[in-house]
């Protein structure tokens, strides 16, 4: 069960206010601190999780695709996208019925009960034929022709509440071996609200309650005492104030060429694709690299940037020139025609495209930014912690819960402390 933006801090302060939730932790094994990826963005840090690879390996290098000229550039929803062996893939090939919702980049995939995360991003389709396209049909039908009166196309808290009771009724009726869940709903509300804004923890209080619902649901099905729970966080946020729009930036030096809409021409030289609270930036046919990375290094509110090879180390996009982290408070977009390079963001705007309270997509290893991860079950060891992991670690030991192992060497370790001896 992934609860979108879920923090170490959000179980170290909130515990007792989350009864589910404090039950798991009480009685399972809590692995308090995960350190994510670069960038710690949801679709690279879910691919992370369900492969044990790092971005650079598994080819999700950011949540959308290198798209100029598209003001909404398409998401990696497809599988096909994904160049590792994942643990939903290692279950298909051991027999296993597996089910997946709303689980990022498994659009296409073989998982037998699929409602894929993705949207319609063309102006000749609509939800029902994209999802039809991506997901299992017959089952996306059926469960919208029970469930589809609870959502109110993507908008939150109800589209959790769609997905959750899907969910309720495959485990129930389908009794899937691996099931996986995306639930959203505080990371929007931590986006348009703030990191720990009442709308956020309100959030974080209907997610436990979720996860109530989907621990019942084995209970009825019979499967309860044959099943291994784990609530898990992709990455946390940080608020911010201001906006650096590097492509404004470029335009200026005439190293692109700007449309009105904050898009840009194809002829680009020089161009930054954000991942919001970090940047890549692509070049291709230029020669000024040293004076380029001087350039970013001086811009307002950047904190740290990185050659080709360096974020090649961190498991960032090895195909990047230069990788950029900001400051807390600051985060990145595309734009290409703003009157200033940092701008702040005026709290009119906040639900708008590009308009944020809270971020992620920072360096993982950012002070008190790190995820966490809870084990429940026959398998795991009961009152039990373990202070430190990376969130590549949780695909092995996912495989070892279910009795498979990757045939080839990944970067994840198995996490053998939450093992039952």
């Amino acid at each position: 069960m992934s609860l979108d933006s879920l923090g170490f801090r959000d179980i170290r302060e909130h515990q007792a206010e989350l009864p589910t939730l404090n039950k798991l932790v009480n009685v399972g094994t809590w692995v308090k601190s995960v350190t994510g990826i670069y960038p710690t963005l949801t679709y690279p840090s879910h691919t992370s999780i369900i492969t044990g690879q790092y971005p650079k390996v598994h080819g999700i290098v950011n949540n959308t695709k290198i798209q100029p000229q598209r003001r909404s550039p398409d998401w990696y929803w497809y599988q096909k996208d994904v160049q590792s062996p994942t643990v939903y893939d290692l279950a298909n090939q051991a027999g296993m019925k597996t089910a997946a919702f709303l689980w990022p980049v498994t659009a296409g995939s073989k998982i037998d009960y699929n409602l894929a995360e993705i949207f319609p991003n063309r102006i000749w389709t609509n939800q029902v034929l994209v999802s039809l396209k991506a997901s299992s049909p017959v089952f996306l039908l059926e469960m919208n022709h029970k469930y589809g009166h609870l959502r109110n196309g993507i908008k939150q808290p109800q589209l959790d509440d769609f997905i959750t009771a899907c969910a309720v009724d495959t485990i129930k009726n389908k009794q899937p071996r691996l099931t996986l869940i995306h639930l959203v709903d505080m990371d929007s509300m931590r986006h348009r609200y703030g990191v720990r804004s009442d709308e956020a923890m309100q959030a974080l209080q209907r997610l436990d309650k979720h996860v109530a619902q989907l621990i019942q649901a084995t209970k009825d099905a019979g499967t309860f005492e044959q099943t291994n729970f784990v609530v898990l966080g992709d990455h946390y946020q940080i608020n911010v104030t201001k906006m650096i729009h590097l492509n404004t930036l470029f335009a200026q030096k005439g190293w692109l060429t700007a449309n009105a809409d904050q898009t840009f021409k194809k002829d680009w030289q020089v161009m930054a694709k954000t991942c919001d609270g970090s940047t890549y930036i692509y070049t291709k046919d230029f020669e000024e690299m040293d004076s380029l990375k001087t350039l970013v290094k001086n811009v307002e509110g950047v904190e740290k940037v990185y050659s080709a090879s360096e974020a090649a180390e961190l498991g960032a996009d090895p195909a990047c020139s230069l990788l950029v982290e900001a400051k807390s408070g600051y985060y990145f977009t595309d734009e290409s025609e703003r009157s200033t390079v940092v701008e702040r963001v005026d709290p009119a705007t906040l639900g708008q495209p590009d308009r944020y309270h809270g971020v992620h997509g920072y360096d993982p290893r950012k002070s008190d930014y790190q995820t966490t991860l809870v084990f429940n079950g026959p398998a795991i060891n009961s009152g039990h912690t373990v202070e430190k992991a990376n969130l590549v670690d949780e695909a092995p030991t996912f495989a070892k819960l279910l009795g498979l192992k990757f045939e080839n060497q990944i970067a994840g370790q198995c996490i053998e402390d939450v093992f039952r001896k």
